[in-house]
């Protein structure tokens, strides 16, 4: 994440706390709306968290980096989203300079690297997928896509640990009332490389073959309709399932930008020390975290395999015995 470096003397003197300023009914409203949405952010996660550990089945590259981001946007809705509505609702920063610190690596983690070069991941993986099947098939395992997704994890960890602790050009600004961080002109721009240009640039990229051989695949596939053979069959079905799963991560990859570039574009063009449009990069940092509430929405909406495991959770038949081994596709 991304932030112009200011001076902290003038973020204490710009954001001091100003006292609420609502009625006792309209600020009742606000935390049952931001109680609302973290809950639900929770829950949503924690279902895709749920069905894709616990059914066999579902444990494919893809969707183990669907659980990857759902872990990230659990984070997101259990410590991350509380506060900072909490902070919105307020005007103020009531938490105090450790929890501030925690607050800031734990955002950083789950929404810089992690949710970003998970993305990324996913589009990685829906290339190889189309463009290459059978290297795919037989090099791509679910092992092999827990081992980039804890290495992801981990260089997340070891990046935001030096970026906020250890390279002394990042401040966490801790003065009454307030929790911002600075961070100086060149980690400002490394950050803005690692986390948003490369990664982003690759999903554009990559995404745009996808379709393009999705498109591919569906003019070969029509043209042999004439063919009847079981194995002709076979492979018509195997392509129209990568290509509906290209088309699926692409909707999940186009909303995730949608949500996040809004607040990198503030973070670019509005300075941290121009209070009158504070409101502004308020709404945008919004917006970037609605998308850990909007990604299990999208899974139940387009994904019939986490529909039928909520129906299996719902109704607690998770508890009977062998049911990992259920058919949920």
């Amino acid at each position: 994440m991304n932030i112009t470096a200011v001076n902290q003397s003038d973020v204490c003197q710009e954001y001091s706390c100003p006292g609420r300023s609502v009625s006792l009914s309209v600020y009742v409203i606000l935390y049952v709306a931001a109680a609302s949405v973290s809950l639900l952010t929770v829950c949503g996660n924690l279902l895709v968290i749920i069905s894709v550990s616990h059914f066999k089945q579902l444990q494919t590259p893809a969707n183990i980096l669907i659980l990857s981001l759902a872990v990230s946007d659990f984070l997101m809705g259990v410590f991350v989203m509380p506060l900072y509505l909490s902070w919105l609702v307020e005007s103020c920063w009531t938490f105090g300079s450790m929890m501030c610190l925690v607050f800031n690596f734990v955002t950083f983690q789950a929404t810089s690297v992690v949710s970003v070069h998970t993305v990324a991941l996913i589009a990685i993986d829906r290339f190889l997928a189309l463009s290459s099947p059978f290297i795919y098939s037989q090099k791509v395992s679910p092992t092999v896509i827990c081992i980039v997704t804890l290495f992801n994890w981990l260089f997340s960890l070891i990046y935001n640990f030096i970026l906020l602790f250890l390279n002394g050009n990042f401040t966490i600004v801790m003065c009454p009332g307030t929790c911002v961080y600075i961070m100086d002109g060149v980690s400002s721009l490394i950050d803005l490389l690692i986390v948003l240009l490369m990664p982003c640039t690759l999903i554009i990229i990559l995404y745009t073959h996808v379709f393009v051989i999705a498109k591919r695949h569906a003019t070969a596939i029509r043209a042999l309709q004439v063919h009847n053979s079981t194995g002709s069959s076979k492979n018509r079905v195997s392509d129209k399932s990568e290509r509906k799963a290209a088309i699926l991560l692409g909707i999940l990859v186009i909303v995730f930008l949608l949500c996040l570039l809004p607040y990198y574009i503030c973070s670019l063009v509005i300075p941290y020390s121009n209070a009158d449009l504070f409101y502004v990069r308020n709404v945008a940092v919004i917006f970037f975290f609605l998308n850990s509430t909007i990604n299990p929405i999208i899974y139940a909406l387009f994904y019939p395999w986490f529909q039928k495991s909520l129906k299996l959770i719902y109704t607690f038949k998770v508890f009977n015995k062998d049911s990992s081994l259920m058919n949920v596709l």
